[in-house]
């Protein structure tokens, strides 16, 4: 039956078919999430019509109006674009024309940064390895997701040097290893190894992977440096199989941590895990190394991004002497 021709009986049933076919194409949990929101959101603003029927002129109104009536970001408008323009090449299988559509404006917001002084603070008040993995963040510049997403296998403690995998753009770079870090990281693999051991004894649960790596390294699940340097506390059931596995840190409980040593340290900003890569930054030019060194740490495709931060720094470019220094 072809696409147009088919009726979905509910909303739960065509969410279904988006899901089915999301999962066909080996898109990542979070994405699944994400596109299914915003699809079900795109349905609901026209009552009257069925899934089957959307067409382009429903999807220009719909991201129109998130622009002048809901008055979302650039970047939130652009994951609703990307999850109706899924439904309609994938599901729908209809061409999608957003000519005239209302872009949401671009935000100019310089990131908030800390300084060395500040990072310290924060750091001070967290402990165990919530103190260490946010110490990573800053340290080695890493995203939260890339942070917790660490396995043993991408740390190289001889070489002072980590690997991420699959970060934004699902692209791979190393990174430095901070020296303050090699020793009570050691420490922790050992912690951490004994007890995954110990866990193995009493019933094998394999750790996380993604599907299409699952399938090609069958045993990987099962092996130490597969595991995830800062593992969930308890294993739990995948999403997306029903299978008991080890996953990662929950990303909103390090940035609750976070929050909480920022308040403490006495620090009034705006302060999350993203800062501490901001910081990271900021610090590294601050020190005098090459913007394109720290574009290559930090994993940007365009300099543009990472010549942000030479706005924030305590001597941006011209040395202006205020007028009330006189």
């Amino acid at each position: 039956m072809a696409i147009e021709e088919r009726t979905f009986g509910s909303m739960l049933e065509f969410l279904e078919t988006c899901r089915r076919t999301i999962r066909y194409r080996h898109l990542s949990y979070h994405t699944e999430k994400s596109y299914l929101d915003w699809i079900e959101r795109f349905v609901r603003h026209f009552k009257r019509v069925k899934p089957q029927d959307m067409e382009s002129e429903h999807a220009r109104e719909f991201l129109t109006y998130l622009a002048n009536e809901r008055a979302v970001t650039a970047p939130t408008q652009n994951i609703a674009f990307s999850a109706i323009l899924f439904l309609f090449r994938h599901v729908l299988e209809k061409e999608l024309d957003t000519q005239n559509v209302v872009r949401a404006r671009q935000s100019r917001h310089l990131p908030v940064v800390l300084t060395k002084d500040e990072c310290r603070s924060l750091l001070a008040h967290l402990t165990g390895p919530r103190h260490l993995l946010v110490a990573l963040l800053y340290g080695a510049g890493l995203r939260l997701s890339e942070g917790i997403r660490l396995r043993i296998k991408d740390v190289d403690l001889a070489q002072g040097t980590l690997t991420v995998r699959g970060g934004k753009g699902d692209k791979d770079r190393v990174t430095m290893l901070p020296q303050n870090l090699t020793g009570p990281l050691r420490a922790h693999l050992e912690v951490r190894r004994h007890l995954w051991e110990q866990s193995q004894l009493a019933e094998p649960v394999p750790v996380y992977l993604p599907p299409a790596l699952e399938r090609k390294y069958p045993k990987a699940p099962y092996r130490w440096e597969w595991q995830f340097v800062f593992s969930s506390r308890d294993a739990a059931p995948d999403p997306l199989d029903g299978r008991l596995k080890w996953h990662h840190a929950k990303p909103d409980a390090v940035q609750r941590a976070v929050k909480i040593a920022a308040q403490r340290a006495g620090i009034a900003k705006n302060v999350s895990p993203h800062v501490l890569r901001h910081s990271f930054a900021t610090h590294l030019l601050e020190a005098g190394y090459d913007v394109r060194v720290v574009q290559d740490l930090l994993g940007h495709e365009h300099i543009s991004t990472t010549q942000i931060y030479l706005h924030v720094m305590n001597r941006p470019g011209l040395s202006v002497r205020s007028p009330l220094d006189d």
